[in-house]
């Protein structure tokens, strides 16, 4: 799908993905260098593999490749960059990012934060759990993932990850 110049990371999106990893936005690292989860001290790339998600360890320069394994990208916030806390609230499109799901209609979306998810659902991060949600009538089935960001990495846990691999393998 083309996105606009003013996008900080292009989404990586085709029919009928697999599994679709949706953040909230840019790091600063990550629209600076245009690859997701590009920050040294982000896990993604290593809770992927470690998880058994994908069959080796890809670097954040190699996002694109993800696509031949029925894997893609998104963020709720396309304008914005940095940590949740410094992106405008006005930037999340949720009603957006719910047409882009509808149109492209993945089998599986994975939030790669609890605030991701939380403004997805509009409840309090504290009001989520970790792991496949409940059913949403007429969406993919849901996962909430502990965020990779190394700044949360207070409450990290790859079990989670681990859970959505053998549901993805399942597919």
């Amino acid at each position: 799908m083309p996105d606009s110049d003013t996008h900080r990371l292009p989404d990586q999106l085709r029919a009928e993905l697999r599994l679709v990893f949706v953040g909230t936005a840019a790091s600063t690292r990550s629209a600076a260098v245009g690859h997701y989860y590009a920050h040294p001290g982000n896990r993604f790339w290593r809770a992927l593999h470690e998880a058994g998600v994908t069959p080796r360890l890809y670097r954040p320069d190699e996002f694109a490749a993800l696509l031949e394994l029925g894997i893609g990208f998104t963020d709720l916030s396309k304008t914005g960059a940095g940590m949740d806390h410094e992106i405008a609230r006005g930037s999340f499109d949720v009603a957006g990012f719910r047409t882009k799901i509808a149109k492209v209609r993945p089998k599986t979306i994975a939030f790669t934060s609890r605030k991701a998810a939380s403004l997805f659902y509009d409840k309090p991060t504290s009001a989520l759990v970790l792991g496949r949600q409940p059913a949403v009538s007429g969406f993919p089935d849901v996962f909430v993932l502990p965020s990779p960001s190394g700044a949360a990495s207070g409450h990290w846990t790859l079990q989670p990850w681990r859970e959505l691999a053998q549901w993805i393998a399942g597919l």
